[in-house]
């Protein structure tokens, strides 16, 4: 992660913190879009949802080959997101769990 040699006015944690609460306060898919559509370089977003694309597959259990194979994501990215998804913070088994609570229901809502 890049550091700066010269401190800040705003500490990195608290411009941290003001990310993460910007994010909170989107309402819906339209504005965390067109958020991270400012905020992300095209491969910035890219290798984000690169990454987010293969979390599904790692917690069926599928190979990273195949997984590479259906995604065309590289197994490095693969490994590295099998790795946070195993020993990180928890962010993504969360953001899966309420994505696939998420989809149940709209799933419900159709039938």
């Amino acid at each position: 992660m890049k550091r700066r040699s010269l401190d800040p006015e705003t500490p990195a944690e608290s411009a941290e913190h003001s990310l993460y609460e910007a994010l909170l306060s989107l309402k819906n898919l339209d504005e965390v879009s067109a958020f991270l559509r400012d905020l992300c370089t095209p491969a910035e977003l890219e290798v984000l949802v690169d990454r987010w694309r293969v979390v599904p597959y790692l917690l069926e259990g599928v190979s990273y080959r195949e997984i590479h194979e259906r995604t065309a994501v590289s197994i490095t990215t693969i490994g590295r997101v099998a790795r946070y998804l195993n020993q990180g913070s928890g962010g993504y088994l969360a953001a899966a769990a309420r994505a696939a609570r998420r989809q149940a229901q709209t799933a419900r809502k159709k039938a």
